[in-house]
């Protein structure tokens, strides 16, 4: 199943920032410190388990329910 890293990133920042650009653009960095950078996964880029588990985890420390 193709997309789901671009889903998941995609909802982490929209329920993380809650429509406030400034939260949005600190959740893109974080992202990027933990070495997923969101720009690179599009809904057709094959998905990699150990991004999805990275994903979740970071999920969890933001308090954002998947």
């Amino acid at each position: 199943m193709a997309g789901k890293i671009r889903q998941l990133v995609d909802v982490i920042i929209a329920k993380r920032a809650k429509g406030n650009p400034v939260v949005a653009q600190a959740v893109k960095a974080k992202l990027v410190l933990k070495g997923i950078r969101s720009d690179n996964y599009s809904e057709g880029t094959p998905d990699d388990p150990a991004v999805i588990k990275k994903l979740e985890i970071l999920a969890k420390e933001l308090g954002v329910t998947l």
